[in-house]
């Protein structure tokens, strides 16, 4: 809850409309800080049907923010598709500063982050071994999302891939009560899974070829 910055929590209590993935968790986000404003569901199930009725309102003069249940939107969230129809209607789109998992867990590596690649989820099945691959020889930092169903198979194919003697950074949780971050070489966090609560959201920080 602290993570919200003041300008925030402005902005959402003077537009008219909050565009929320789920009302449920926004609600009691915005519960917390006396925010009034109308919540309406916006996710990747009704994005593509509400997006042109979204446009046409702030076109007659709504204002209207967009947030989701976690981190930032556009990052592995909802947001792309209603900002570039915005920007192609010529609509003022302004981003505030907030949350977002994978700059702490970047940072948190100890690997150098001048330089870096964010993946965020490799596909679940098709296209998963090709993306692995174009990976292979890159030098910057790699920074991806993970469902932590996932982890140990994607060690396994990390391992794969780059070797077992390759380091990787496994971030769980970032800024919440169970936040956890566990380095290593990847054949010592297959033979340790077990130290790592496999709960939550997750950032894998692998390091570059060298």
């Amino acid at each position: 809850m602290q993570d919200i910055t003041f300008r925030a929590i402005e902005v959402l209590k003077s537009v008219d409309v909050i565009l929320a993935e789920d009302t449920r968790t926004s609600g009691v986000l915005l519960k917390h800080f006396s925010i009034n404003t109308k919540l309406e569901s916006f996710h990747k199930f009704n994005e593509h049907q509400k997006l042109e009725q979204i446009i046409n309102r702030i076109l007659s003069g709504e204002k209207i923010a967009l947030i989701s249940d976690a981190g930032t939107p556009g990052i592995s969230d909802p947001g792309f598709l209603i900002v570039r129809q915005a920007v192609l209607n010529n609509i003022e789109v302004e981003t505030l500063p907030g949350a977002t998992a994978f700059i702490p867990a970047l940072i948190n590596s100890g690997f150098p982050c001048d330089r870096f690649v964010f993946e965020g989820f490799l596909p679940v099945k098709k296209g998963r071994q090709k993306r692995l691959k174009e990976l292979v020889n890159e030098q910057r930092t790699m920074v991806f999302y993970e469902s932590p169903y996932r982890i140990e198979k994607t060690i396994d194919e990390f391992i794969s891939y780059f070797g077992e003697d390759r380091f990787l950074s496994i971030s769980r949780e970032i800024s919440k009560v169970y936040e956890q971050t566990v380095r290593g070489k990847l054949a010592d966090l297959k033979q340790n899974i077990k130290n790592i609560t496999l709960k939550g959201e997750f950032v894998l920080v692998l390091e570059g070829t060298k």
